[in-house]
């Protein structure tokens, strides 16, 4: 087996126990590399780049600066990795202020450990997982403004991507093809004036389109 293709992850996580638990069950798997472990930002900060990981599992509550508040600064490290949120909260606001500053998926500790490796492999393939009571608030907290300029199926579409879908499985969903979920895609960042997925989830739920 090549090794080089193992996707790289690092942890934050102040609890010992927890980041020696996650490291062991990760870094047992197939496919799977544990490149650090910290117990906190500012101790990553210093050797995280250098570890080059795909995926970062980030702790909220963390001692010093926060999981959050640490967020914009990790992907100013690392624009290319992808970061998972751990916790044990499940505030609306944390989610979306998470999933503002650049979060990929936002998981619960209480996770089943298999699906906690699951989701670090979706969210290499382009995929936001989160626990499915996560994806529920995101949906219901989405009450629909009459006035939008989103077609139906536009619509759609960033509803999926909100909750985290890949381009990918929004298409095999739907039944239509890649290519079209990318122009429709295309559109809706047309329309809501923006350039990434965080930002067009924001507009859209500031303006209540989805």
């Amino acid at each position: 087996m090549n090794h080089d293709l193992d996707i790289r992850v690092a942890i934050i996580e102040d609890d010992e126990t927890i980041r020696e638990g996650y490291a062991f069950l990760i870094g047992n798997t197939t496919g799977y590399k544990i490149v650090g472990t910290y117990p906190s930002f500012e101790e990553a900060a210093k050797k995280i780049v250098s570890d080059d990981p795909d995926v970062v599992l980030l702790d909220v509550e963390l001692p010093g600066i926060s999981g959050i508040d640490a967020l914009p600064k990790l992907k100013k490290l690392l624009p290319e990795t992808h970061i998972l949120i751990l916790t044990v909260y499940e505030q609306e606001m944390l989610i979306f202020r998470s999933l503002g500053n650049g979060a990929s998926g936002y998981l619960t500790k209480n996770t089943q450990p298999e699906k906690i490796v699951a989701a670090i492999k979706e969210v290499t393939e382009g995929g936001g997982p989160m626990s499915a009571n996560i994806a529920r608030m995101v949906i219901s907290s989405f009450k629909r403004n009459e006035s939008t300029p989103l077609t139906r199926r536009e619509t759609e579409i960033l509803e999926q991507i909100a909750t985290g879908k890949s381009r990918k499985r929004i298409a095999d969903e739907l039944f239509i093809d890649l290519e079209t979920v990318k122009s429709h895609i295309k559109n809706i960042y047309y329309k809501l004036d923006v350039h990434s997925k965080a930002d067009a989830i924001k507009a859209a739920k500031d303006n209540k389109f989805i």
